[in-house]
């Protein structure tokens, strides 16, 4: 099963949203210099990409709450 706010399963790792976005940053630095193969390309590729699902699941959380807190403010000052 996947946790969807911060999209990792219950296997894996997981790292905080400052964690995963500076893997995510080095991931984007290493594809772009090149001088990797193409195995080791995809492999980064595939990382990349689930770095980046795990940050928007931080990101999507973090909303989420904003939203919460803002709902109960309002509920709070209307009564």
């Amino acid at each position: 099963m996947t946790d969807k706010r911060n999209g990792a399963g219950p296997d894996d790792e997981r790292p905080s949203y400052e964690q995963a976005r500076a893997e995510l940053a080095s991931v984007v630095e290493r594809l772009e210099a090149g001088g990797t193969s193409l195995e080791e390309s995809l492999a980064l590729w595939e990382r990349g990409e689930r770095l980046a699902e795990i940050c928007q699941g931080w990101l999507d959380g973090a909303r989420d709450r904003l939203d919460a807190a803002r709902q109960a403010r309002d509920r709070s000052s209307a009564g």
